[in-house]
C-alpha cells in the first residue's frame, strides 16, 4: 500500500509492483499479487483505471 500512496497517479500493473519492489517475477507469485490486488480492488481500497465505470453496467459514453 505504501507504493500506491508514494505514486497516488501512477496506475500498476502486478508485474511491474513486483518489479518496483524487487519482488520475484515467475508467474506463480505475480498472479498471487494479481488475486489479491483485485480483491483490494473489490473491497475498495483500489480503483482500477478504465473498468470501474463499465463493471457497474454504467456508459461513460455521452451523446448519441
Amino acid at each position: 500500500m505504501n507504493t500506491f500512496d508514494e505514486h497516488p497517479s501512477r496506475a500498476f500493473r502486478a508485474r511491474e509492483l513486483h518489479e518496483l519492489l524487487g519482488k520475484p517475477t515467475d508467474e506463480v507469485t505475480v498472479n498471487i499479487t494479481r488475486s489479491r490486488l483485485g480483491r483490494l480492488t473489490r473491497q475498495g481500497f483500489l480503483t482500477q483505471p478504465g473498468r470501474g465505470a463499465t463493471r457497474n453496467g454504467l456508459n461513460v459514453h455521452s451523446g448519441g
